[in-house]
Parts: C-alpha cells; sequence; structure tokens
C-alpha cells in the first residue's frame, strides 16, 4: 500500500520497515513487497521507531503501525503540512468517527484524552492526540531532538521535545482503522499509561524510566 501510494502520487522515497523480533513473517512479507527491511536489535516500540527514523534517508519519514490500523494511500495531508514547513505533523484520531473496534471505549475516551490534555499543559502545545502512532518529521528536525526513551512513552517525548524546543507541530485529522494482525496487542493499558505519565511530569527529563 505504502509503495503504491507513493507510485500513485509520484513521490520519490522508500519503503523502510524497522524490524525488532517479530515472529509472524511480516519482516519476509515485507521484503518481498519491495520494503527495505532493518533489523533493530533491541525490543521497545521506542526503539524499533528510533531506530528506522536513524536509518530512513528522507528528507522527510512518515511513520505507522504495520497493523493495517492507518492506511498508507492516506498520507497526503501529513506531506503537504511538512512541504508547507511542519517539523513535526501529528495525527489527530478523534476528528473522523474511528472504524468499530478500532479503539478501547476507556483509550478513546480516559486515557488518551486526559494524558494528551496533562500534555499540552505541561509542554505549552494544541496538540489534541499524544498517542496516535501515524505522523511524519522532518528528518533534520527530528535528530535535534535528541529522543531517548524505549517503549510507548517516545510517542509522548517526541511531541514533547519538539515543543520544548520551539519546533513548528502541525496535526492532521487521520482516520483509524481496526488492528489486523490477529494477535493481542502490546499495549498494556496501565503501564503504558503511566510511563506515558511519568515523560509528562518530568518534561522530557533526560533520565531513562
Amino acid at each position: 500500500q505504502a509503495a503504491a501510494f507513493l507510485l500513485a502520487n509520484g513521490l520519490q522515497g522508500e519503503v523502510l520497515v524497522s524490524d525488532n523480533g517479530s515472529t509472524d513473517q511480516s519482516a519476509r512479507l515485507a521484503k518481498e513487497a519491495g520494503a527495505r527491511v532493518v533489523s533493530c536489535p533491541k525490543k521497545g516500540y521506542g526503539n524499533a521507531l528510533r531506530f528506522g527514523l536513524n536509518e530512513a534517508q528522507g528528507k522527510y519519514v512518515i511513520m505507522g503501525d504495520c497493523d493495517c490500523s492507518y492506511h498508507f494511500d492516506e498520507l497526503l495531508p501529513l506531506i503537504r503540512q511538512l512541504r508547507e514547513g511542519a517539523e513535526l505533523v501529528v495525527g489527530d484520531r478523534f476528528i473522523y468517527p474511528c472504524e468499530q473496534g478500532a479503539m478501547r471505549f476507556s483509550h478513546r475516551y480516559i486515557g488518551v484524552p486526559l494524558l494528551s490534555l496533562l500534555g499540552r499543559i505541561f509542554f505549552h502545545t494544541q496538540v489534541r492526540d499524544f498517542h496516535c502512532g501515524l505522523r511524519g518529521v522532518n528528518r533534520e528536525s527530528y535528530q535535534k531532538l535528541d529522543c531517548r526513551y524505549t517503549g510507548m512513552e517516545f510517542a509522548t517525548e517526541m511531541i514533547g521535545r519538539a515543543a520544548l524546543q520551539g519546533q513548528k507541530i502541525s496535526q492532521v485529522p487521520v482516520r483509524l482503522y481496526r488492528d489486523n494482525r490477529g494477535r493481542p496487542s502490546h499495549l498494556r493499558s496501565i503501564r503504558d499509561g503511566w510511563r506515558h505519565l511519568r515523560v509528562i511530569l518530568s518534561r522530557c527529563n533526560c533520565e531513562v524510566f
């Protein structure tokens, strides 16, 4: 889908998959589909994204989860914002109705809104959805952030550091679809919510929890 999107819109780029120990043959399937697959030696959501961002070669990098929860043929709004000068573009999953079953009730109406509210207060930013997995960066600007967290809290750290550095942050509405991995998510609501909260309260303290 991502490769077809690049071709259909006349965009130069690559499809890169950062794999850190998947056992569902996704790395093999990605290679067969023409993606460049890099092997991250460390577990963790943040580790996988940081490794992939460091391996990427383009001026702009769009990142998204490989579970079909985002459709990679819907990326033009993110690319437009980056071309217009945004240094970080964050998806907002609360504008459009998400596909039934795509997000737990407690996440959509309690966890994500509450943590995002705290993020806006502590980091003085207007970002509505701190946890959206679809986002884009100007790679040169991203490298200035010096992100260090290894787990799900990396998503909050990226926004927090960009806001604290005064980078230009834009938001675009994105649609959220059901996870099609066919296995339980690695997300643990209480554990990961607490990790996000500690990053917010510490205002991206360099200590890694």
